[in-house]
């Protein structure tokens, strides 16, 4: 049996990163990307990220493959919004009810305790069942749907909004 290793990010796993999200680019509404990122097209999105401070990235890692990873992104760029940060988090399509994204939740959630956090925000589009009970069993609170918010695949998307405390 395999163990799992949640550990920071590191530049080597940005082609596994890309990979995983690219899957959920092409074949789901779950981001409103549209189309597949080069390595290089997601070295800015990488570059925010560190290893101390409120903008993390954690991966998750079976026998030395990145199985999925989570981290905190900035939720704006006006300076009001300084403490809040939204959370973003993907996992390998066979990695699917291994419990990988509740570990790296949990991992990452414990590793910003003690960062001026003051909300955590994050948006699915719906329907996503999988993300919902996870937001959930993290103490997210819905705080607002918007409808038909995205267009892919030739529909529109409405997408939850939820938060819980720093």
């Amino acid at each position: 049996m395999s163990e799992t290793r949640i550990r920071a990010a590191e530049r080597r796993d940005l082609a596994r990163i890309t990979e995983i999200y690219n899957y959920y680019v092409l074949n789901t509404p779950v981001t409103f990307d549209v189309e597949a990122y080069s390595v290089e097209r997601r070295e800015a999105w990488f570059a925010q990220f560190s290893v101390t401070g409120r903008h993390r990235l954690l991966v998750a890692e079976e026998d030395g493959v990145v199985m999925g990873y989570a981290g905190t992104t900035r939720f704006r760029p006006k300076a009001a919004y300084e403490t809040t940060v939204e959370t973003t988090i993907y996992c390998a399509q066979e990695a699917a009810g291994k419990g990988i994204g509740r570990r790296l939740y949990a991992e990452l959630f414990e590793m910003l305790k003690g960062e001026d956090i003051h909300r955590f925000v994050a948006g699915y589009a719906l329907p996503n069942a999988a993300s919902e009970a996870l937001h959930r069993r993290f103490g997210f609170k819905v705080v607002g749907v918007f409808s038909e918010n995205g267009r892919k695949f030739g529909k529109y998307w409405d997408v939850c909004w939820t938060e819980r405390a720093g």
